[in-house]
């Protein structure tokens, strides 16, 4: 499809281009680099009719990811081994842009590009169920070796609360209104998960015939029932152990805390 000024533009089929730039132009800085993807791409939706212009660009080149994004393409994640270079693979970033999002001149498109590369943080949402002598709910999970708090993984655009009561509700068939929060403990990357925020509400004291309305949902829970504060000891890793000392000590107190991997800060 050509190139202009630096800028090639690739036809990849069914109303995709694949654009890209040379060195030279990139070495320009990131200003005069930019605004010149900018123009091929108001001229790839424009004049070519194209519905997606789409960018890959190397995971460790910077200043190839600051012009993708001045230029207004979002970034949409990594292709594992998209491209070859010599006799290995490399993964690439895709960057992309398509005939109806908004301009990056008004505010709506600026915060969607924005919104497309910076941090987000995976949030867990727990419930502290307890019996009235103070012993745990806790679960015993398919994919780990190690028992847990009842909960799970919070849903884009999803309450952290209603998603702990959901989780409690899918895993184990139990309806446990979330209480209030009395815990936010960071995780740290471990065994192949990245970093994490764990947010622990009081799911408050019940009789110890609540487990008996205990459906385990079997994908991903083996078992689950009450657990002796020695128990949770004995059955949970190291940093959930304490995750729970600590959320049982703060719903005592009436108060939330912050801690990292389970030690209060």
């Amino acid at each position: 499809m050509g190139v202009t000024g630096g800028v090639s533009l690739e036809d990849v089929g069914d109303g995709v281009t694949r654009i890209t730039w040379n060195r030279e132009l990139q070495e320009l800085g990131h200003e005069a680099a930019s605004t010149a993807v900018r123009e091929v791409l108001e001229r790839a939706f424009g004049e070519l009719g194209q519905a997606r212009v789409e960018a890959f660009v190397d995971p460790a080149d910077l200043a190839a990811t600051r012009i993708a994004t001045w230029a207004g393409l979002q970034r949409e994640g990594v292709m594992r081994d998209a491209v070859a270079v010599g006799d290995a693979r490399a993964d690439r970033v895709v960057f992309a842009r398509v005939h109806t999002d908004a301009p990056v001149s008004g505010g709506r498109g600026f915060r969607a590009v924005l919104n497309s590369f910076l941090p987000r943080k995976r949030a867990i949402a727990q419930l502290l169920v307890r019996d009235l002598d103070g012993r745990v709910l806790l679960c015993n999970l398919t994919y780990k070796q190690d028992w847990d708090l009842p909960g799970g993984v919070v849903e884009v655009g999803e309450s952290p609360r209603l998603a702990a009561e959901r989780e409690v509700e899918e895993e184990l068939a139990l309806v446990v209104p979330a209480g209030p929060l009395v815990l936010t403990d960071w995780l740290p990357p471990w065994s192949g998960w990245d970093d994490a925020v764990c947010l622990v509400f009081d799911g408050g004291r019940h009789d110890a015939s609540l487990a008996a309305g205990i459906v385990p949902q079997r994908r991903e829970i083996r078992t689950a029932r009450f657990c002796t504060p020695a128990e949770v000891h004995e059955l949970c890793a190291d940093f959930t152990a304490r995750r729970i000392d600590t959320a049982l000590a703060n719903a005592e107190a009436g108060r939330c805390t912050f801690s990292e991997s389970g030690r209060p800060v």
